[in-house]
């Protein structure tokens, strides 16, 4: 007969009862917030070095417990009975970046303004800040992670932008933003920067995935529950991104992009994403000594006046989104050189230039291109990439290479192939109405771009000649430069 084995009472207990799960360690990269199942050098997903660190989670990552229904909050209701008006947008007084944002900021809507640093986006905050509290009948409070207040209030004192609904705080802790929104109960809100703000309930360094990510979402819930206008500041990569993890752009519910070039008044603020309006917006500012001010016609940035014709000069018409921006290119055609000649660009497309190039240099019997240095660029420190300038290119290319003036009321609009031909381009009447509205009378489009066949009647007092090659737009710009 066996001895029934004997039981401690620690050991019964231990059966008795479920023991708590031990905190373990799991990896999380710092740059992508990829989770590997164990530490590496490299991460798998974006392919950093070093950036795996270890972080503790309780309980399994995925549970497999039964998700259970529950009564919700708010009934579900049919959709003729919800009333938009929560959802209007109040234009915050800065006409250009209400162009961007579709009439102007949406009470609980969160905005992401990313840009490179110095390019202006905390002055352009500042601006949009004491519109609001001028005109929205709230108060507008500016949260600087990077900043002092002395420092933001130089800077207001400087713009003009003094007002005394208008506050001002320098924090870099969570909680502490939330408590001055609780004090202020503000309107709008301005946070320069979202990779400045911690929260000590998370973990991981300021400005890493684990943070952004988690003063994000904070962020985003506070604002669509007290209907506050909210727009966060990001930094950037050094390849132009939204730095931080890619589910930023996700939270938020509009992305913009702020644009230009530190040797140029020009700025740009271009929608990427956009729950109220069109994404595709570009709003223009020009930033000077007192601030930053709206560009309604900034067509004007981008022409040089001049008192004869000058050759290696030719117009052509933007598209910068939904706006059309009338834009000079210059080319210079330099010296005989042995060896490679130098392709320099500014404003432009290289690979395109050494394109359009290659086929003037076959397509036409006058120009001899092969051994000779060109400089090709645009006016005004925009930046002019798409294939519509193609044909643009080529006659300020031709033109300096022949010593011809071309007319100064051409614009030339239309892609360029390999083979010569002129190619269609998109919203040509858009292009053709504006260059008229500044006075331009002549224009070379491509073949079924014309007023005829594409059923819209031509701008009045321009006169639209289509062109099927270089070399026809050679002969059709000639003949309108001698008249």
């Amino acid at each position: 007969m066996s001895t029934p084995r004997s039981t401690s009472p620690r050991a019964t207990a231990g059966r008795g009862r479920t023991t708590a799960k031990e905190p373990r360690p799991a990896y999380e990269c710092d740059a992508c917030g990829h989770q590997p199942p164990k530490w590496v050098g490299r991460c798998p997903e974006c392919g950093e070095w070093g950036s795996v660190v270890e972080c503790t989670v309780t309980g399994p990552l995925v549970s497999g417990r039964v998700v259970s229904s529950r009564m919700p909050a708010e009934p579900a209701r049919p959709i003729a009975t919800i009333s938009a008006a929560p959802a209007r947008a109040r234009a915050t007084g800065v006409s250009e970046l209400d162009r961007v944002l579709g009439g102007g900021l949406v009470p609980g809507a969160v905005v992401l303004l990313a840009g490179e640093p110095g390019v202006g986006k905390s002055t352009l905050l500042l601006d949009v800040a004491q519109q609001w509290a001028t005109n929205a009948g709230s108060p507008s409070l500016v949260v600087s992670g990077e900043e002092s207040v002395s420092q933001v209030r130089l800077r207001a004192e400087r713009m003009g932008t003094l007002h005394e609904q208008l506050y001002l705080a320098a924090e870099s802790d969570l909680s502490a933003v939330l408590g001055h929104l609780d004090a202020v109960e503000p309107g709008l809100l301005v946070l320069d920067s979202v990779q400045t703000i911690s929260t000590t309930g998370t973990e991981g360094v300021p400005g890493g995935v684990t943070q952004v990510r988690a003063v994000t979402a904070a962020l985003v819930a506070v604002a669509k529950e007290r209907g506050i206008a909210t727009v966060l500041v990001g930094h950037v990569t050094k390849d132009g991104q939204v730095a931080g993890p890619r589910v930023l752009e996700h939270l938020v519910d509009v992305v913009l992009h702020f644009e230009g070039d530190k040797h140029s008044s020009l700025r740009m603020v271009r929608g990427v994403k956009n729950r109220f309006g069109a994404a595709d917006e570009v709003g223009c500012f020009e930033m000077h000594e007192g601030g930053i001010s709206s560009l309604a016609d900034p067509s004007g940035l981008f022409l040089t006046r001049y008192s004869e014709p000058v050759p290696g000069t030719c117009v052509t018409v933007a598209m910068e989104g939904r706006r059309a921006l009338v834009t000079e290119v210059q080319a210079l055609i330099g010296a005989t050189v042995a060896g490679s000649p130098r392709r320099t660009v500014s404003g432009l497309d290289g690979a395109r230039l050494a394109m359009v190039l290659a086929v003037l240099q076959r397509r036409t019997e006058r120009l001899t291109l092969h051994d000779r240095e060109v400089f090709a660029a645009t006016v005004g420190g925009i930046r002019v990439v798409e294939p519509a300038a193609d044909l643009a290119v080529a006659l300020a290319v031709a033109s300096g290479g022949l010593n011809l003036a071309l007319n100064p009321q051409l614009v030339a609009i239309g892609e360029v192939g390999l083979t010569g031909e002129v190619r269609r381009v998109g919203a040509v009447p858009r292009r053709l109405a504006e260059a008229a509205r500044l006075g331009f009378r002549f224009a070379l489009v491509p073949p079924g771009c014309g007023p005829g066949s594409s059923g819209v009647a031509a701008p009045e007092n321009m006169r639209v000649t289509e062109v099927t090659d270089v070399r026809a737009a050679l002969q059709a710009a000639a003949r309108v430069s001698a008249e």
